[in-house]
């Protein structure tokens, strides 16, 4: 099982003081191998993870992701087109570029599960390949 990882669970799990940090933090160890992540969410997250946590923190992020612990995955010139009709179609919610390019590379795999905290935008939002995203944690 493939699972899509969103901004949220990640800067949770790099926080010991956000409230959801241990739940994310095992949702990640626990998925381990099984983790993709849209190339989007990464400075959306490194930049957070500085503002709140620090630069020590932010360094440790990026060598996570340079682990191969998770998958990036990059976006095609058809994979931004698809994240503005989201844009488009979701205006209303103020969908933007990280959340639509979760939706896409999820389209893209054929992944039904998101690892997000954002449950307002992700039980919207309907993909083109399932009714709808099961949300973990």
């Amino acid at each position: 099982m493939s699972v899509v990882v969103d901004t949220g669970v990640l800067l949770a799990a790099a926080d010991a003081d956000d409230d959801d940090h241990e739940v994310c933090a095992r949702l990640l160890r626990e998925h381990r191998g099984k983790l993709w992540v849209p190339a989007p969410v990464i400075p959306e997250c490194a930049w957070q993870v500085e503002r709140n946590v620090g630069p020590a923190a932010e360094a440790a992020f990026l060598r996570h992701m340079a682990s191969g612990q998770f998958k990036v995955v990059d976006l095609r010139a058809v994979d931004y087109e698809r994240c503005a009709e989201l844009i488009d179609t979701y205006a209303d919610l103020g969908l933007g570029v990280v959340d639509a390019s979760v939706v896409t590379v999820a389209e893209n795999l054929g992944a039904r599960v998101l690892a997000t905290l954002n449950r307002r935008d992700f039980t919207v939002v309907r993909p083109r390949h399932v009714d709808g995203f099961e949300l973990v944690p």
